[in-house]
């Protein structure tokens, strides 16, 4: 891959592939921009639908710019790229709608419900739940080390950079601790931001326990010893991980998400607040104060740990090929399937 800057920070890239996709039937891309070798790939489709030879083009990607404000001219030529494509495999259902709008058939439109695999996460944090098991004495000992108590507990769990909004956790979890005695934050992640964690900890009363780069089993028992997930900046496929540790997303309605937020249903399986530290902060001392609800968010993160899996979307991804190589041949696509 060859990787190009352009004035303005930006990079184009160009990857080796003609000699992988010489004899493909369909060549799935990314729906960006800035990968060159789209152009000559969508010219080899035209040129193929013409004489009969030739691949078909799907795009994969958001639907939509998502995390930062687009200019005009970026939207618009995306979406007369993304046009130029026989279908069109969408994250969520907002992105599909967002092609769809733009003029692209929504019966070629497959949405895969991005996911990763969280089996492994899920299956160690059911053990952490019940008491004999290792992980359930694992848990206990995390709870004894650092002073955590149930109802008095929260995770943030991912990087520790500008996108998170470290700040704006730092400032909430301090408020909280001021109205909650005994509230713990447990903080497992790692980047640029990491020094502003740090400080916060070794101020005395500090309510937040750094845990660094956390991956694996460690995670499923940070969320089996925590209540909720402060979230309150970009919220991406930590949702999914949200479902699998039943521990539901407290965020903001911040307007730069990624994609995956879509999937938290404010007041079902997660919390949705004003973004503003204040009101963010009042918001999750009430909810760890009030058990029942609790309960009820945590159950619908279980119920909706079953629907956003990498396994259902490998079979919505096969269900889309197949439908646009022709089988079956009728009918072509369900909108949005």
């Amino acid at each position: 891959m060859r990787r190009l800057t352009i004035p303005g920070g930006r990079s184009l890239m160009w990857r080796q592939v003609r000699r992988q996709a010489a004899g493909a039937d369909v060549i799935v891309l990314e729906q960006a921009l800035h990968n060159l070798e789209a152009y000559p790939i969508l010219l080899r489709q035209l040129v193929g639908r013409a004489t009969g030879r030739g691949p078909e083009v799907a795009f994969w990607g958001h639907g939509r710019t998502y995390t930062k404000p687009p200019s005009r001219l970026e939207t618009s030529v995306k979406s007369t790229l993304t046009r130029r494509g026989a279908w069109f495999f969408a994250y969520t259902e907002g992105g599909a709608a967002h092609v769809a709008a733009g003029g692209f058939p929504s019966e070629r439109i497959t949405v895969v419900r991005n996911s990763t695999d969280t089996t492994a996460l899920a299956a160690t944090r059911d053990r952490a739940g019940h008491p004999g098991t290792a992980e359930y004495a694992e848990g206990a000992l995390l709870r004894k080390r650092y002073g955590l108590a149930a109802g008095r507990t929260a995770l943030f769990l991912g990087g520790l950079d500008a996108p998170k909004r470290i700040p704006f956790v730092l400032e909430a979890a301090g408020r909280i601790a001021d109205a909650l005695p005994g509230f713990r934050l447990l903080i497992a992640g790692d980047g640029a931001d990491r020094k502003l964690v740090d400080d916060a900890a070794s101020r005395p009363g500090s309510p937040v326990v750094p845990m660094g780069r956390a991956t694996g089993p460690l995670v499923a028992l940070l969320g089996s010893v925590s209540d909720v997930m402060l979230m309150p900046g970009r919220v991406g496929l930590c949702a999914v991980d949200s479902f699998a540790l039943r521990t539901p997303i407290i965020t903001t309605d911040w307007p730069w998400h990624a994609p995956e937020f879509e999937y938290l249903t404010n007041g079902r399986n997660a919390v949705i607040t004003p973004d503003d530290p204040s009101a963010y902060a009042v918001t999750v001392t009430a909810l760890l104060q009030d058990a029942e609800r609790l309960a009820s968010l945590r159950a619908s993160c279980r119920e909706d740990a079953e629907r956003y899996t990498v396994e259902g979307m490998a079979e919505r991804f096969c269900d889309g090929l197949l439908r646009l190589i022709g089988k079956p041949p009728e009918p072509v696509g369900q909108p949005y399937a």
